[in-house]
């Protein structure tokens, strides 16, 4: 709230004499009449300055930068698509891509795939990607996906996303895209082709990820493994860090257990029967 302006007009200033402009000036720091002129906010000047926003950047300006081509993927499935600079290098990735005298106006992906590309595009150009979330915290419907995810497809969708946007160096995206993982309905078969993805494509720190991948199937896995027709044991044998993360998950589940329960078994290696009995 800002403060009360101070008005002292001319009439104000002949009823007081030398003593009490005296005394005014004392006890306020200033002259009323120079109050009168200048105003208390000249005294924020300052701040106010310092907390003018950064100049905005307009859409119209993004659309008038030059055009720059990428080359996605390799062999029969490569594909150019085409973006405006001024919104490519919002990621610090293709920025350092097109940095040097002469910039290339081409940049080779070959690595990635183009519908995460063009996720990661759609998103630069509007905020979202499809399918979008919807102000209830759901997705929307996806026209051309099933209610239910059976093969992975759609959990892949944006776990591409997700890996893509760790690499160019766009947190929001890849927080946006991590969102929607939990969103899709999905079936044994899909969540364990998702966890393969997971740990063929991040790295082992990346808790973000893995973690509710490995709280998933430890909650779950007891059931869940008989519904993937034997692909558990061979993403258990595939990937030990899966099967590490999950048996870890398991075992402090059930930690916190016994010690709600109160018992003290933590640090005990004691058997119930000697180390020779069979």
């Amino acid at each position: 709230m800002a403060d009360p302006e101070v008005h002292i007009g001319d009439s104000t200033q002949a009823t007081i004499d030398d003593g009490d402009l005296e005394m005014l000036i004392a006890n306020n720091g200033a002259n009323p009449a120079e109050v009168g002129e200048t105003g208390a906010g000249e005294e924020r000047t300052a701040s106010e300055e310092e907390e003018k926003p950064a100049e905005r950047t307009t859409f119209a300006e993004y659309l008038k930068s030059p055009m720059i081509e990428l080359l996605i993927g390799s062999g029969p499935n490569q594909a150019l698509l085409r973006a405006h600079k001024g919104l490519v290098i919002k990621s610090p990735f293709l920025a350092n891509k097109l940095q040097g005298d002469s910039p290339p106006t081409r940049i080779s992906l070959a690595d990635d795939e183009v519908d995460a590309i063009s996720c990661c595009l759609e998103w630069l150009y509007t905020g979202e990607y499809y399918p979008p979330k919807l102000p209830s915290g759901v997705l929307a419907a996806d026209a051309g996906a099933p209610q239910t995810d059976s093969d992975g497809r759609q959990l892949l969708k944006h776990a591409r996303v997700y890996t893509l946007a760790e690499k160019l160096g766009l947190p929001t995206l890849k927080s946006l895209s991590h969102s929607k993982i939990h969103l899709v309905n999905s079936t044994a078969l899909a969540e364990l082709a998702y966890a393969r993805y997971v740990y063929s494509h991040t790295s082992s720190d990346d808790l973000t990820i893995r973690k509710p991948v490995a709280s998933f199937w430890g909650q779950r896995s007891h059931v869940l493994r008989h519904e993937t027709e034997g692909s558990f044991r061979t993403m258990c044998l595939d990937y030990p860090e899966f099967a590490f993360d999950v048996l870890n998950f398991v075992l402090n589940a059930e930690e916190k257990r016994a010690q709600r329960r109160g018992e003290d078994e933590v640090g005990r290696s004691g058997r119930k029967r000697p180390r020779g009995a069979l």
